[in-house]
């Protein structure tokens, strides 16, 4: 089997080319020099990727939480030749065409209750913002035009177009942009694990403890629709399970008591699962997963498995409803949203979730996933283990005892000065990351079993434990 492995001609020029002409995305561009070279993934075949000098990596993120059934799908790249060779491009602006009708048809059936109406973009920074659009124009609709601001979550994060970006909770993402749009507030995210102590209760049973903090949680959501004022938030924008901040499950009884709170106050509930979405939980939908029903889902990633760019807004028949009547028009869309080759790939993918049960070998696994990794416990350094399916983040401490964190000059030295280097040397490609408190996130294809468990928990115990000497 081919590695990919190119000449050192091709790799010294893709090096030069790669510095000198590609802006990369969320990149320090200045720590690439003559010494220091960009990683360049030239080949992926099942959970590996390889690079451009022929070493082999486990993808231990899924690319980026997208690449559900594996690298190397032969039927995918074959689904999107024989539709490029049939229909290369059709915009949905007025016009459909048979395989954008069918991934809808076929999404809508996967979608809780009546969430049966499927706006296709390119991706999920689009579909998160065609969500906010949404939801203004349909209260504009039915008579309250002044329902237009969103809550969500702090250090959540929901993409970075200006709408998505405002509606993020991550301040340092923002603040080279800003101003951004208006009318943004964000409450308590549900990390258990630095849960104020006012939070739970006065319990000392973790499931009493976690009830009541779900709830407080919660009621913070209701806290600031009543300070914003009821009359003028549009929508609640929420993640089945946070992924900025390393991977915060939802307390039991939170998304119902969130259902409560939108119902009152006339507000509707957005699940952004454009990372939760498509197996990443074990189910198609993180709402099916932890059992409440949002108005509006946005998704994107794993729908293709990434083979293609696609993403989705899922709204419910209600609020289709007002665009029904007479001459009235969604007044959006995305030159490439519901792309035919990308709308093609993702129906070849489901078929893949649906013949090879994807879904079930995640639910069947996610406790063999989640017992490997917190193996790692006993090293100082792993403060906590959460999340939930073949999603997990690794919280990293000073002190275990208190759970002191990093600040800002040991974080950046553990994570950017060694851990995402020395994972990556190791042949663990995942995310070492600091939007909250120090984390490594983990989110393998959901084809991995235990032998991938168990390389990931070796690679990670190995540099987590160097890591230690250097604290």
């Amino acid at each position: 089997m081919s590695t990919g492995n190119l000449g050192i001609g091709d790799h010294d020029h893709l090096q030069e080319a790669g510095k000198r002409h590609l802006w990369m995305h969320f990149s320090r561009h200045g720590s690439y020099d003559d010494t220091h070279d960009i990683p360049i993934i030239t080949k992926g075949d099942g959970m590996y990727i390889w690079d451009a000098q022929g070493r082999k990596y486990l993808d231990g993120l899924a690319g980026l939480f997208v690449v559900q059934a594996g690298h190397g799908r032969e039927e995918l790249a074959e689904a999107a030749a024989k539709q490029a060779k049939e229909l290369a491009f059709f915009p949905l602006w007025t016009f459909a065409h048979p395989q954008a009708i069918m991934l809808a048809e076929r999404i809508a059936s996967y979608a809780p209750g009546d969430l049966n109406r499927v706006f296709f973009t390119s991706g999920g920074g689009e579909a998160v913002e065609t969500a906010w659009k949404l939801a203004k124009q349909y209260f504009k609709l039915t008579g309250k035009p002044t329902k237009t601001k969103v809550i969500s979550r702090q250090i959540a994060y929901h993409g970075t177009p200006h709408g998505a970006l405002s509606i993020t909770g991550i301040p340092a993402m923002k603040r080279d942009f800003e101003p951004l749009v208006p009318s943004t507030t964000h409450v308590p995210n549900t990390n258990f694990y630095r849960a104020p102590e006012s939070s739970l209760g006065g319990h000392t049973g973790e499931k009493e403890q976690l009830e009541s903090f779900g709830r407080w949680a919660a009621d913070r959501i209701e806290d600031a629709i009543l300070a914003e004022g009821a009359d003028t938030v549009a929508a609640v924008f929420l993640e089945p399970v946070q992924n900025s901040g390393g991977c915060f499950p939802p307390p039991p009884g939170y998304f119902q008591r969130v259902r409560e709170i939108c119902d009152e106050h006339d507000v509707l509930l957005v699940s952004d699962e454009v990372i939760c979405a498509f197996g990443r939980l074990g189910e198609m939908f993180g709402a099916t997963k932890f059992d409440y029903q949002p108005d509006i889902i946005t998704c994107a990633k794993g729908l293709t498995s990434g083979y293609s760019p696609l993403g989705a807004m899922i709204a419910s028949d209600r609020l289709m409803e007002p665009f029904l009547q007479g001459s009235t028009s969604f007044a959006h869309g995305y030159t490439f949203g519901g792309h035919p080759v990308s709308a093609a790939v993702a129906m070849a993918n489901l078929d893949i979730f649906e013949r090879e049960d994807l879904n079930g070998n995640v639910l069947r696994n996610e406790g063999a996933f989640r017992s490997t990794l917190e193996k790692l416990l006993d090293l100082d350094l792993v403060g906590d283990i959460r999340g939930d399916g073949y999603f997990y983040g690794i919280e990293l401490v000073k002190d275990k005892s208190t759970k002191e964190t990093f600040n800002d000059v040991e974080s950046e030295k553990l994570l950017r000065g060694f851990l995402s280097k020395a994972l990556f040397a190791n042949g663990l490609y995942c995310r070492a990351d600091d939007r909250g408190d120090p984390v490594i996130q983990l989110a393998p294809p959901l084809i991995a079993d235990q032998s991938h468990f168990d390389e990931i928990e070796q690679i990670l115990r190995s540099v987590l434990t160097e890591a230690q000497g250097l604290i």
